[in-house]
């Protein structure tokens, strides 16, 4: 009964979910969470939600949130943990595609602009849903691999013909970005008529932005989420920034699959959000200096941590499998993110917490990982 073209699908396997009745309660850094509550304005919105809204559909365009996102771009220059840039273009509610989340906006993105027979360029490394959504609509691949000290290897991915490229800026599971001019030169040296994707999902805890470069390249197309930065991983809402004819060609494929995309308490909740826009950049910053302190602490203790600009690490310790940290970890009451990946299976991957989360996650490597014991200094 189901067709066979499902057989060859490779469904995308999230961070564990632990599921209630288990028994067991878990500080979870395996998903990139924000451990910061929503905003009170978020929450007032919220609580007096008509609830009239529930019965009625929302509207298609998302309208009203698209104009708070761009208040929100334009007034930081499209970074929250940074300053707006001098020459930073107006972002324009037209220029604005709001989804159900970043991972439906990137799946409209492979259906509308990428198509083989070229194949699709992107590291091989990095946000592990672009290979699922390229099986998905039958689109050619060429990964690229990781340089040595775990960047892009710019000169390679340009090196040969593809429909277009995509990766995330910081990338995942790595936390390295690279520079507003290093994309620059890739758009120079880039067809015209081929899309480049930049997933910016992390780009709040220290990346740069390319939103600047919108108004020199119709060809680029700029992924966002509200998930990290902004605390609603559970709302679900993502939108894409690029020319006005990107956004319509976007909106064209939304509403052959779904006209409905987000909700009405999304919307709302969203707007408000925007609206509180100095909180989120509060804790983005408290984020920020948390995973710096706690890159610092394992360092210290004989890890190797890569350099981070989101709110994960990345991190190995040179006599422990990353199976076995992952492992002892949960045993003690800690979920962390193990790949099984060449390259990267010696590593965990962590999330940023609160500070009461990082200085148990630390009391636990210390006694579990390393069998030392004791809290660093900055931790007491």
């Amino acid at each position: 009964m189901t067709a066979s073209r499902v057989s060859g699908l490779s469904p995308y396997i999230p961070g564990e979910q632990p599921g209630k009745g288990t028994g067991k309660k878990y500080i979870k850094l395996n998903a990139n969470e924000n451990p910061w509550p929503p905003s009170p304005g978020t929450v007032e919105a919220l609580r007096t939600a008509d609830p009239e809204l529930m019965s009625l559909y929302p509207d298609p365009d998302s309208g009203r949130l698209r104009e708070a996102i761009a208040g929100m771009l334009n007034r930081y220059g499209g970074v929250l943990s940074g300053e707006r840039t001098a020459g930073f273009p107006e972002i324009t509610p037209e220029m604005l595609f709001c989804g159900n989340g970043s991972d439906e906006i990137l799946s409209f993105i492979f259906y509308g602009f990428f198509e083989g027979p070229r194949p699709l360029v992107l590291p091989s490394l990095t946000y592990s849903f672009y290979p699922v959504y390229a099986g998905y609509y039958n689109i050619p691949l060429r990964r690229v691999p990781l340089r040595s000290d775990f960047t892009l290897d710019i000169e390679v991915m340009l090196n040969g013909d593809s429909c277009g490229m995509i990766f995330a800026n910081p990338n995942a599971p790595t936390g390295i970005g690279i520079s507003r001019d290093s994309i620059r030169d890739i758009l120079d040296r880039w067809p015209r008529d081929r899309a480049v994707v930049i997933d910016e999902a992390y780009v709040d805890f220290g990346g740069e932005t390319v939103l600047p470069l919108l108004g020199e390249y119709e060809n680029l197309i700029v992924v966002r989420t509200f998930s990290k930065s902004m605390a609603f991983a559970g709302m679900r809402l993502g939108y894409a920034v690029a020319s006005p004819g990107t956004i319509r060609t976007l909106v064209t494929v939304k509403n052959s699959f779904n006209h409905f995309p987000v909700d009405s308490i999304c919307q709302r909740a969203a707007a408000a959000a925007c609206g509180d826009s100095e909180y989120y950049r509060g804790t983005c910053g408290a984020i920020i200096s948390e995973r710096d302190r706690f890159s610092a602490s394992l360092r210290e203790a004989g890890w190797r941590v890569l350099p981070s600009q989101t709110n994960f690490v990345l991190a190995e310790h040179p006599r422990l499998s990353g199976a076995e940290v992952y492992r002892k970890l949960k045993e003690a009451g800690i979920l962390v993110r193990h790949f099984d990946i060449p390259g990267i299976s010696n590593f965990v991957r962590i999330s940023i917490g609160t500070g009461d989360q990082m200085k148990k996650l630390l009391g636990a490597v210390n006694n579990l990982v390393l069998n030392g014991g004791g809290i660093p200094p900055q931790y007491e």
